[in-house]
């Protein structure tokens, strides 16, 4: 993260003896990233996070990473994520949709809260399309709504609680490594720059400690810790969430996409102008309502195009999809577009552009620079017809 944070109690400097008010030391722990050598947070248990008391290997969540499939033929390809059955929790209820060695895309209908999670492969995001959740961490607690980007680093001890009554209907991004904001939005110090669409006021972390004092079990409470080569259930001897204050650079926070503010021009603007976070391999892009180009000959509508570099993912969360009608694309759809696929408006639809002066749709865009493959939730929901969409209407 780009900017300090200090919650709760800390010692006026670090790595010093820090008590609680029994005498006894609080337990420090230092959570740093890419080897200790970039953003780190420090935090201060009341009892030691390194008592484990037992672990063992589990079957990974049920559609994960068991089934991916190339993209054969090479085909556009249209996901009906609404026809997924809604149920489960927010990890264990995650469907594999799309993936590659960078990064995997999975959907959820989340209606249960769930277990203590931890990723140790590499930084999450999530992006709430519809219902409510409450993101509790070893940092604290981060109430999260529709329309939310809520960004969890590698390694954070967390669950998710739905909050409100419908399901948290969300599209999770795990990356093998880190998730930023792109690095031409920041000065050399890490402040967001001017014509960055979004800035620090934007970003939301916990801001205080979230200290649970549910008894221990016998046998230990329990984290499923997901690493590159499975998962594992670990059983510890203390709850994790027993912090008492933290600092650093290095926690979970949120960005509303309604918050990101769209670069416009007088014509037709590229999708870098989108951008919202980098990833190893991929970025994530988000399409909000905007006024749309305004020179007098400006044609508003998305030209045809061929990113040959990378596989375009959209999800369509909201608002009137106008340069896609005919193609049977909806809220909650997904379309794939690889690389060696030429794609853009649906027939018709430049033409019905014309004229037009604003956009209300809301999507939310991941490229990614190697082929994705399709999982088994992709096969389960895909649109048989949606390829040959464009010929329909076509001269």
């Amino acid at each position: 993260m780009p900017h300090y944070r200090r919650v709760g109690e800390v010692p006026p400097k670090r790595h010093t003896q820090f008590r609680a008010p029994d005498g006894s030391l609080y337990a420090e722990e230092l959570m740093g990233a890419d080897g200790f050598s970039s953003d780190s947070a420090l935090l201060y248990h009341r009892r030691p996070p390194t008592a484990l008391v037992g672990a063992e290997t589990v079957r990974p969540p049920a559609g994960d990473g068991a089934g991916v499939t190339p993209n054969e033929p090479l085909l556009p390809r249209h996901f009906r994520t609404g026809e997924l059955e809604p149920g489960g929790d927010l990890v264990g209820g995650r469907w594999l949709l799309l993936a590659n060695d960078d990064v995997r895309l999975l959907a959820a209908a989340a209606t249960e809260p769930s277990g203590l999670y931890r990723n140790a492969t590499g930084d999450e995001i999530v992006f709430v399309r519809s219902g409510a959740a409450r993101l509790e961490s070893v940092f604290g607690a981060l109430d999260c709504r529709a329309g939310d980007y809520v960004v969890v680093p590698t390694g954070t001890t967390h669950r998710w609680v739905p909050t409100g009554d419908e399901p948290v209907v969300a599209l999770v991004i795990e990356a093998r490594g880190h998730v930023g904001p792109p690095a031409r939005y920041l000065s050399p110090t890490g402040q967001f720059l001017e014509h960055s669409p979004y800035c620090e006021r934007d970003l939301h972390a916990p801001e205080e400690p979230l200290v649970v004092d549910d008894p221990v079990p016998d046998e230990g409470i329990e984290v499923l810790v997901r690493q590159r080569s499975g998962v594992t259930r670990y059983r510890y001897a203390h709850h994790p969430f027993d912090v008492v204050g933290w600092d650093g650079c290095l926690y979970p926070y949120r960005l509303s996409i309604h918050d990101f503010e769209p670069l416009t021009g007088r014509v037709h603007q590229p999708p870098p102008v989108h951008q919202t976070f980098a990833g190893p391999n991929f970025v994530v892009c988000s399409f909000v309502p905007r006024k749309l180009d305004y020179h007098p000959l400006a044609v508003p509508s998305p030209y045809n195009h061929a990113n040959v570099d990378s596989d375009e993912v959209l999800y369509y969360c909201d608002g009137d999809f106008t340069s896609r009608k005919g193609s049977g694309i909806g809220a909650g759809s997904i379309t794939l577009h690889p690389a060696g696929f030429t794609h853009g408006p649906q027939p018709g639809a430049v033409e019905a552009s014309l004229g037009q002066d604003s956009t209300d749709e809301l999507a939310v865009m991941v490229d990614t620079f190697a082929p994705l493959g399709l999982g088994p939730a992709a096969r389960a929901c895909e649109d048989p017809d949606y390829a040959w969409s464009w010929a329909a209407g076509s001269r």
